[in-house]
């Protein structure tokens, strides 16, 4: 993730009020809303495959008791989120006291930060790593220690060699955003296991449920919740935006040891997830059939966005998320551009330092093909 080249209005006399971690970032970008396209470009029948989101959307058992849900929000939330806290914690066999609720999983990445970093003390995460932690490390002025990437992921022996008596946390992704790699079983373990018990280790498995599916019946991708009761310096972090379909409601959780939960609730505002998300929540952990029938589109997409860019030359990154990461071999802002005007909007990754690649979401298989069928015409 770059620094900023050239702030925005430098010479403003309330840039030099603004705290020095937050002068050196740029803003996080999103993949670019359907609407801003339509306005600058005028094209229209528009497809998003930017964002990671689940082309299904939500389950459809919400929009009936959102309406309902929806004539009490004169009213504050329940902010101890009580039934979906008990509710996640029979998922995960854990007790609700060991969850923390946030507007997102990013929410619950700033609450830790919040909660264990002090200025100049240092957080370790790997090059490629989610642009969050770099942006949210720097605001709380830690100091970065960013670990050279293997193999497009995380390279583990590395990390541990730049863990200190300075070092507060380590992130790891997996899967990892924007590149897709993942840690098997026995690596991440062995890595949590030779990790120093005062250094807590965040597991952020925003793509948990897409990887578990993918890697289903194989030797590979763990469930970490279990670890918690052996390593209590691990917090597992997961979110409903990507698999459960409600990206637009910003809801995500971490599970940890209940004493990091009960400090991190110290500085968690209050009413931080709505009534609506909440309720949301709740009805897509009761509706496996639809998250099945997501899973199962993803794999497919995977395979058709996989096999269909390696037949137009490019290099796929293997991925177990939902999105691929791809070396499109030249400047990808040129095929960024190009795609724009034909209505398909996916993510540029130079940011990162991959200024040759993009991240293409999956999406419903007649989108994937039109991407490759775009592609194949450029």
């Amino acid at each position: 993730m770059k620094t900023a080249d050239s702030p925005i209005n430098a010479h403003s006399p309330f840039y030099d009020l603004a705290v020095e971690g937050v002068r050196g970032l740029r803003p996080y970008e999103p993949g670019k809303p359907v609407e801003e396209l339509e306005r600058e470009y005028g094209v229209s029948n528009i497809i998003k495959l930017a964002s990671n989101e689940n082309p299904l959307g939500p389950t459809p058992l919400l929009f009936d008791e959102i309406r309902r849900e929806a004539e009490g929000i004169g009213r504050y939330p329940d902010d101890s989120g009580y039934q979906l806290k008990n509710m996640l914690a029979k998922k995960h066999n854990v007790n609700a006291n060991q969850i923390t609720l946030g507007n997102g999983s990013c929410n619950v990445l700033e609450l830790i930060i919040r909660a264990f970093v002090a200025p100049q003390q240092e957080v370790v995460f790997s090059q490629y790593a989610f642009a969050m932690y770099f942006i949210l490390s720097q605001a709380a002025g830690a100091k970065l220690n960013i670990v050279p990437a293997k193999s497009w992921g995380h390279d583990l022996d590395a990390m541990l060699s730049r863990v200190n008596d300075k070092t507060k946390l380590v992130f790891i992704a997996n899967p990892n955003n924007p590149t897709g790699s993942w840690l098997t079983d026995n690596e991440l373990e062995e890595f949590v296991k030779a990790v120093p018990a005062n250094v807590l280790v965040i597991i952020d498995e925003a793509y948990f449920e897409y990887a578990r599916y993918a890697k289903m019946g194989a030797e590979g991708y763990p469930d970490t919740v279990p670890w918690i009761a052996k390593y209590p310096n691990i917090i597992v972090t997961r979110t409903f935006s990507k698999a459960y379909g409600l990206a637009g409601l910003r809801i995500g959780y971490g599970i940890a040891h209940p004493d990091i939960t009960d400090l991190m609730n110290r500085v968690r505002q209050p009413f931080n997830v709505n009534n609506i998300a909440s309720l949301a929540a709740r009805l897509a952990l009761q509706d496996e059939a639809h998250l099945k029938k997501g899973l199962e589109l993803n794999v497919n997409g995977l395979q058709q966005l996989g096999d269909g860019l390696s037949e137009l030359g490019f290099d796929v990154i293997p991925s177990v998320g939902n999105f691929v990461c791809v070396d499109i071999k030249q400047d990808a802002k040129s095929v960024n551009e190009y795609l724009l005007h034909n209505g398909i909007i996916i993510r540029l990754v130079d940011g990162y330092g991959l200024p040759n690649h993009l991240r293409i979401s999956v999406g419903l298989p007649e989108e994937n093909q039109r991407l490759l069928e775009t592609l194949g015409r450029m």
